[in-house]
C-alpha cells in the first residue's frame, strides 16, 4: 500500500473528548474513527490489525475442533423470555426495539439462547456429540460506563464459542482444550507474560469460572496474583474458603490491575433443559446436553495491546498483528535516485510477500519519523541518499529504537 492513496489521516492532538489511552492514539493514528461514545468504525489500518487477531483466534478455535458460525444480531423476544433475560430488571443493558409490522426484537447482548435453539436441530442422540461452534459477531450492550475506548463499547466485537457435551467428562475435556487455546492465543498476540488464568465467581453453574485477565494500568479489575504459578484470582472470590478449594496461599498473592481479556464458562444445563436441547443416550434414555461459553473481546483486545504496548510516541504493535511488517519511508522527491530506488525496493518486497506501507509523500522527514511512530509498524525502512548510493538502509525497530544498517539482500530474509 502506497501511503498517497491509503484512506486515513492522522492527528497531532488526540481528541479532546476521549480520555482513555487507547482511543486517543487509535483516533489520532487513523486506525478508528468514533462515531459516539462507545461506538467506532475500524478504517483500514484498524481493520487489518482486527483481521489479524481474528485468524489467530480462528486457527487456534479451528484447531480444537470449533466450527464456525455467524448468528443473526436481531433476537425472538419470546426466546429470552424463555430464560428469564427478557425481562429489564434482570437484564439491564439490552437495546430493544419494535418491528414496524409489530412485534418486539432486541440487539444480542450474547448468543447462548439463539444457538441452544438452533442445537435443537441438530443435536437428538449421543452420536451427534461432542460438538462446538463458534462466531465472530458483534454485541450490543446499552453500558453506562463507556468512557475505555475500545475496551468497554456499546457496540463491539466478540468471539463466542459454545461446546456441547453428553457427560461432565466429555465436557472437562472440552473446556480443557479451549482453556489450552486460550493460553495459545495469548502467546500469539504477545501477551503471555502479561495474562493470567484467574479463577472468578461462577455465579449459578458452578463454584468458579476462569477469566484471562491482562495486567494494565487502564484495568477496572483488582486481581491476586501468585507470579510463581502464573494464575491469579479475582477480587470477588478472595476469600479463604475460595483459597482452600483452589489451593493457593494468600501470602504469595501480588495486588494487581488487570483487564478482563477472555472469560471461560461451565453452562451445565441451564439452557439445555430450559430450551430443549437434549440427547438420547446409548441405553435410550433421553438426557440434556452439557453445555460451556468461551468468549474473547476481538475489538476490547485492540485496545488491549494498544495499552500495554504503546509509548510516549504512539502504538507498537507486535509482528503477529502489526497492519504491516515494515514501513517503507522514502526521503526523495519524485523521479530523483533516492524515490527510485524506494519504489523498486517497494515492488520487490511485495514481490516477495512482504507486507509494505510505503510513505511515497513529499513530506519533510521528520514529519514522516514522527508519524511512523505513530502507526506503530514493527520495522521503518529509511530510503534516504546513503540507501540509495550503497544499497544500505537504515531500518529502525519499533519496539526498542533499535537502528541497524542493513544491506538491501538482508532485507528480505
Amino acid at each position: 500500500m502506497r501511503q498517497s492513496r491509503l484512506f486515513t489521516k492522522t492527528r497531532r492532538e488526540a481528541p479532546s473528548d476521549e480520555t482513555a489511552k487507547n482511543a486517543q492514539l487509535l483516533v489520532r493514528a487513523g486506525y478508528i474513527h468514533k462515531e459516539m461514545a462507545g461506538v467506532y468504525s475500524y478504517l483500514p489500518l484498524g481493520l487489518r490489525t482486527l483481521n489479524k487477531i481474528i485468524q489467530i483466534i480462528r486457527e487456534e478455535m479451528d484447531a480444537v475442533g470449533g466450527q464456525e458460525i455467524i448468528m443473526t444480531a436481531l433476537q425472538d423476544k419470546t426466546l429470552w423470555e424463555r430464560t428469564d433475560r427478557w425481562d429489564e430488571t434482570k437484564v439491564d443493558i439490552w437495546f430493544k426495539m419494535k418491528f414496524a409490522g409489530g412485534g418486539d426484537t432486541g440487539l444480542a447482548i450474547t448468543h447462548e439462547e439463539p444457538l441452544t435453539r438452533i442445537m435443537t436441530a441438530h443435536i437428538s442422540s449421543y452420536r451427534d456429540l461432542p460438538t462446538m461452534v463458534y462466531q465472530f459477531q458483534n454485541k450490543f450492550r446499552n453500558e453506562l460506563r463507556a468512557k475505555s475506548g475500545v475496551m468497554r463499547g456499546k457496540e463491539f466485537m466478540m468471539k463466542d464459542l459454545y461446546s456441547f457435551a453428553k457427560s461432565d467428562e466429555e465436557h472437562e475435556a472440552q473446556y480443557a482444550a479451549v482453556r489450552a487455546a486460550y493460553v495459545r492465543i495469548f502467546e500469539r498476540l504477545g501477551l503471555a507474560g502479561r495474562t493470567y488464568p484467574t479463577f472468578a465467581s461462577g455465579g449459578v453453574f458452578s463454584d468458579f469460572s476462569e477469566e484471562f485477565q491482562t495486567l494494565s494500568e487502564a484495568g477496572e479489575d483488582t486481581i491476586y496474583v501468585d507470579e510463581k504459578k502464573h494464575i491469579a484470582v479475582n477480587r470477588e472470590v478472595l476469600t479463604d474458603e475460595a483459597l482452600a478449594k483452589l489451593g493457593i496461599d494468600r501470602a504469595t498473592l501480588v495486588e494487581k490491575k488487570a483487564v478482563e481479556s477472555g472469560n471461560i464458562f461451565h453452562l451445565g444445563t441451564r439452557f439445555s433443559e430450559t430450551l430443549g436441547l437434549s440427547f438420547t443416550d446409548e441405553t435410550g434414555a433421553k438426557k440434556p446436553v452439557i453445555m460451556g461459553s468461551y468468549g474473547i473481546g476481538v475489538t476490547r483486545m485492540v485496545g488491549i495491546l494498544t495499552e500495554v504496548f504503546a509509548d510516549e510516541k504512539g502504538l507498537v504493535w507486535p509482528e503477529s498483528v502489526a497492519p504491516f511488517a515494515v514501513h517503507l519511508v522514502s526521503l526523495g522527491k519524485e523521479g530523483d535516485e533516492i524515490s527510485k530506488t524506494a519504489d523498486t525496493l517497494y515492488d520487490d518486497l511485495t514481490k516477495a510477500g512482504v507486507e509494505v506501507l510505503y510513505d511515497d509523500r513529499d513530506l519533510r522527514a521528520g514529519e514522516k519519523f514522527a508519524e511512523s511512530d505513530l502507526l506503530g509498524i514493527p520495522k521503518r525502512v529509511v530510503v534516504g541518499k546513503d540507501a540509495a548510493a550503497t544499497g544500505v538502509f537504515e531500518v529502525v525497530t519499533r519496539l526498542n529504537g533499535a537502528v541497524e544498517k542493513v544491506p538491501r539482500e538482508q532485507l528480505f530474509s
